[in-house]
Parts: structure tokens; sequence; C-alpha cells
């Protein structure tokens, strides 16, 4: 099964590059008349922090004002997070890093079944039937989620792997299909067609369980597999291998993550793969699902407290006018009855200056936007930039108050939810350093400068307010989280067990219990937005490592054996084309900047595709060459598909 070809990080000892170390922030710091940041007490950092916020309100109004939420921090720093944002500041801009990765994801699995979680349980991978990684290379990205794949392999699974990079994930597979970056749609229309013209659609699912199916096959129609091997550059043949093999499974996962979503159509994308289990019926049955895994360790569990623009706790529809009146009742506030701004139209905002304060709480978006000389430039327009976070951040470095906060992971108290929508508590071991304070601690004391005394004596209570608002935790109290080792929403009961997995209702003969129908999505293709060409000639498409974590600050200071540094990654074929070397350094330009870098020559690239991670910022922004070209339905942007050229440097002694 695994070739023994080894590519990436897979066990190999090389010479490392230290990046930069972050000292742990130990006190707050206020920006001086002189510009620079200073040490502050906290009675002055959060009377400057709240100054600044109460009088951007007061000129602008209340969407003149955004909160950037925590994906790594608990729930309850969540919930609270969004909840200074509607009832201190009276608006909806409140989002996270959820709409850099998996915000795609949520609006597919909404607009297909009504809900934006991942509908199946780890441990149902491991007593499946077929497994399609797709996009994914969750041996890196997801380890602790591949420890279950493995298991379902060694159980009997058989798996297959899409990703244009013959990765260390795929070695595992029993087929690789590598399609051509951005042509994800084509492959899935294809599969999608081949089933349905070897007579292996679910019909009485389809018939029952799902709406548009006709229209669907009419789309499909065209992508015969020779016609999508002429677009995505599978073979026909390894195409009707995975659309018999998934089509038959009596039970199938199929998973993604980044690889499909972070397309300027990522929408889309999920919407084309979720087309298939609902062809297939493999959806809302143990063991058969679709499953997006998250990359951070709350960034679903952030969405579901409310940390996104378009919904209240408990994934609540703030259009809806109940889901509205419950919460104003509980906050004794007005809601506004619109959807405020995703992270990508905040950004958007300070451009054409409507947005001119931000509160940040553990994200770094200086370094983790696409087109990242731009998002410098935009935070930088702000009038007011307050950053709560455990390291002094490039984003923090140009903020005016910097409060130091707890790590969620290690010094605080509460809950988080993973990918499997499994609530879990978490809990403080260690005294949070220096003058560090923990992140509900400081939110709430901001709020009380501004004028609502919250009481909040714990992470419990926090808790125990958000399940009297959502349905979906009613059931989980913190004894029956530490009881049962967590608990997957959604828990309505306080006394029976949730199930694994989700949307059995589509399986029901009794149409009251079954419920509104999954309709089929009707995504065409189009293509990537930064096209190749003769001055741009390479695909460069962007990932991750096993031994980093995204841009780095919180890996950076932690030794690594596997580390590297930051490298250009080509295939043997374009090394040799460009003249180039590994460890060469060459210049790397798209058309919004240039990065130096060194060339690794990585066996699981094919001729034209080039590999860089966004974990090394500060040596080597990735971030200035990826375009900021977003999904018009989730605002993600497509930093997947960059063009790029390499250039040889000329040694100064030549």
């Amino acid at each position: 099964m695994n070739n023994g070809r080894t590519n990436g990080n897979d066990g190999r000892r090389r010479k490392g590059r230290q990046p930069k170390s972050y000292e742990r922030l130990t006190h707050p710091l206020v920006r001086d008349e002189g510009g620079s940041l200073r040490r502050a007490s906290w009675d002055e950092a959060l009377t400057r922090a709240a100054a600044g916020f109460r009088r951007t309100r007061a000129a602008y109004g209340p969407d003149a004002f955004a909160m950037l939420s925590c994906a790594r921090a608990t729930n309850e720093m969540n919930y609270v997070a969004q909840k200074f944002t509607r009832v201190v500041m009276g608006t909806n801009n409140v989002d996270s890093c959820n709409r850099t990765c998996h915000a795609p994801s949520v609006a597919g699995l909404t607009a297909a079944f009504g809900s934006g979680g991942g509908t199946s349980s780890y441990e149902e991978v491991e007593h499946t039937d077929l497994i399609v990684m797709w996009g994914s290379n969750a041996r890196f990205a997801h380890p602790i989620f591949f420890q279950h794949v493995l298991k379902g392999i060694r159980n009997g699974a058989r798996m297959y792997a899409v990703d244009p990079r013959r990765t260390s994930t795929a070695e595992w597979a029993e087929s690789w299909l590598g399609p051509d970056v951005g042509t994800d749609i084509p492959l899935a229309h294809a599969i999608g067609r081949e089933i349905i013209h070897a007579g292996l659609v679910n019909t009485a699912f389809v018939e029952r369980a799902t709406t548009g199916f006709e229209e669907y096959a009419a789309l499909v129609e065209p992508w015969t597999p020779s016609a999508a091997e002429k677009v995505t550059g599978v073979p026909a043949e390894a195409i009707r291998d995975l659309a018999h093999a998934y089509a038959t499974a009596e039970r199938a996962q199929l998973c993604w993550t980044l690889g499909i979503t972070e397309h300027h159509n990522g929408t889309d994308n999920v919407r084309a793969l979720i087309n298939l289990s609902m062809l297939t019926g493999h959806v809302g049955r143990y063991g058969s699902g679709v499953q997006p895994l998250r990359g951070q360790n709350n960034v679903q569990g952030g969405g579901d407290m409310g940390a996104i623009p378009n919904r209240l706790p408990g994934f609540q529809d703030i259009l809806d006018p109940r889901s509205r009146q419950k919460f104003e009742r509980s906050w004794d506030t007005v809601i506004q009855p619109r959807y405020g701004k995703t992270l990508t139209e905040m950004f958007e905002a300070m451009e054409s200056g409507d947005l001119r304060a931000v509160y940040c709480i553990g994200e770094n978006p200086a370094q983790s936007e696409a087109d990242s000389e731009q998002a410098v430039r935009r935070l930088a327009s702000l009038d007011h930039l307050v950053v709560q976070d455990i390291f002094l951040t490039k984003t923090a470095e140009m903020a005016d108050v910097v409060l130091p906060a707890a790590a969620a992971w290690a010094e605080t108290d509460g809950t988080t939810t993973n990918s499997e929508r499994r609530v879990q508590r978490v809990r403080a071991a260690l005294v949070p350093p220096g003058e560090a304070r923990e992140d509900i601690d400081i939110i709430c004391a901001l709020a009380g400068r501004l004028g609502h005394d919250w009481k909040f004596t714990d992470a419990e209570t926090v808790w125990n307010e958000l399940r009297a608002l959502s349905p979906d935790h009613f059931g989980m109290t913190y004894d029956r989280l530490a009881e049962h080792q967590g608990l997957q929403w959604p828990c309505p009961d306080t006394e029976k067990l949730p199930s694994s997995f989700l949307h059995a209702r589509l399986w029901e003969t009794d149409p009251v219990r079954r419920g509104p129908a999954a309709p089929f999505g009707l995504v065409a293709h189009d293509p990537p937005v930064d096209l190749t060409d003769e001055t741009y000639p390479l695909r460069l498409t962007t990932g991750r490592r096993l031994d980093s974590y995204n841009t780095g600050v919180q890996s950076g200071s932690y030794a690594s054996p596997l580390r590297r540094g930051e490298y250009i990654e080509l295939c043997p074929e374009d090394a040799e084309a460009y003249g180039v070397t590994s460890e060469e350094q060459v210049r790397v330009s798209s058309r919004r900047g240039s990065v130096t870098a060194p060339v690794w020559i990585d066996h699981g690239l094919r001729p034209g595709l080039a590999f860089m991670t966004m974990h090394f910022p500060d040596e080597i922004d990735t971030n200035q060459l990826t375009i900021e070209a977003n999904c018009p339905i989730a605002g993600t942007a497509e930093f997947k598909a960059s063009a790029v050229r390499i250039e040889k440097l000329v040694p100064a002694w030549t």
C-alpha cells in the first residue's frame, strides 16, 4: 500500500533554519505619543481600549466596529466575544479565521442539509468500507483524524486520495487521482455522470430525500470521463474506478479540507462533492457521511457560538425574528435584523473607511490573509486596533493597545468543539505568566467600562447561559461532558445520548419525520482566477506541514527535528528545466509581489505545479504571492491557486 516513496517531511532529518521565536506577552502594552508600544497597567490599557471603541461608535455608528474572534480559544470565550459585539457595540460584525478556511464547507453543508457541521463521528471512519480523501493531506494537516483513518484501513477500508500533489496521505491510498488545481468540479461531475450511466444511483434515497436530480443529471451529462480527463488531467479509467468504488461501497466517508475550500468558488466545490454523497445515499447512516476536516481546535465551536456574522449561538439564523427575540429578551438588548460583515468584507470596509475600529482576539490577519501587503496596509488605516493574544504577533505590533491573555488550551477552563461536533472540557493546568488574564475576564472588564456589568463567575456560568439559548447544546452540562468525555451536538436532552451522525431523518419513510429534502447543487466549472501564462507559468498551491502551525507564531519557538523552514517545492523536471538545484535561492514572483526562497525537490509534484506554506512569514512571506479572489458565498480567498514564476538569483560576486 505504501510504495516506500518519501516526500515532504516524511521521516528525514534535514538541516533546518530556525524561524522567529516569539516571547510570551506578560503585561499590557499601549502605544505612546512617539509611536512605540510601552508597558502599561491593566487599568490604563483597558481604559484606552474602551475609550477607542466608545469614540468610534459615537462618531461613526456601531458598524464601524468589528470583532475578530479566536478559533483556538474556548467556546465560552467565543460566546462572550460575540455577545460583546452584539450587545456592547450593537453590531453583527464578528468573524474569525473560519472565513479563511472552512466557511465554504459550512455554506455548502447548510445549503444541502440545513446544518453546517460534518455529518459523521471520527469513529465511523474506522468502520467504513471506503474513504475518499479529497483535497486533503490529512496525515500532515489532521494527524489525529488520520490515526482513525489508519485504523479504518487496517480494518479493511479502501482509500482513494484526490489531490494535485501525491502527498504523504496519498501514499496510504489504494489509488491516487491527481487533478489539476481548480478542476475539482469537472472531476466530481464526471464521477456523478459515471454513477448515473452505470445504473449505480441509490434511486430510493434520491427520490425520497433529494430534489433537483433531473437538473443535476443534465448538468453533468457533458462531463464524460474522457471530457473530464482533458480538463482535469485525471485518466478516464481512474475516474470510472473511483465512481464505481464509491457507489458500490456499502458505507463510504467522503472527507475534504482546504484543497476544496480555499478557492474563489470553494462553496461550489463543496456542493459538487456533497452531490456525490446524495447520489449514492452515502449520508445519514453510520459509516456513511461527508466530513470537512477542521484544522484548529475550535474552529467548529467558534461558529457554533455565534462568532460569525450571520448566526446567533447554536447556529440560529439572525434573520429569524423568533431567534432574535429569544436572545434580545435574555440579553436585554436589540439585535440588528441583518447580517454583519464577514472577515473578507471587514478588510474591504477598512479600505473604504467604513470600518474604523477592530478588537482582534487570538488572530494574526497581518500574516494569514491572502495578499498580505494589502492586508497590512488596510490594518494600518484603522483609527483604533486592540489585540488580545498570548504573543506579540505581527498584528499585535500594529495595535494601539495589546492585552496579554491566558492560553486557552492550558491556562483556561471551558470547552472546545472538534470536527465531529464533539464538545469536550478543557481545564486549566497552568497559571498564566506575569499579568496575563483569562480572555473572558478581559472582555467582561472592557464591557464594564462600556456600561455593561456582566456577572460571569466562571466558564461554566457562561456555558449555562449558552445552553439556555441553544437547543443543540442544552443537554450538555459540564458534568455530562466530563462523564462521557465529550458529547456531540445536537444534544437537546439532558438524559439521552446524541447520535454520532447527522441527517438520519433523510432515510425516514414518513415525510413529516423526514423533513426538508436535500437539494442537489447545480454548480458549474469555473477555473482559477489567476491564470498561468508565459510570464507566470507555474501554478503555486499552498498547504501545511506536519511540524508547524499556521503563521508559525505558536510553533516557531519549539524545536522540531522535521522542521526545515520554508522552500518553494518543485518537481525534478521543473528544477532541471529552470536549471536550479535543491537549496538554491530563487526569486518567486506573482502578480502581487515577490519573495526569495530556497528550492526543494519534491517527487510528489508534477511539472508546472509548485508548493509553499505560510508557516514562516517572518522569513518568507508566502501570502505576498497569494491572491485575494474570494468565494462570493463564503468569502474565502483562493490561497490554493496563484500563478508564479521563478528566477535564478545571480550571486553578487559575478
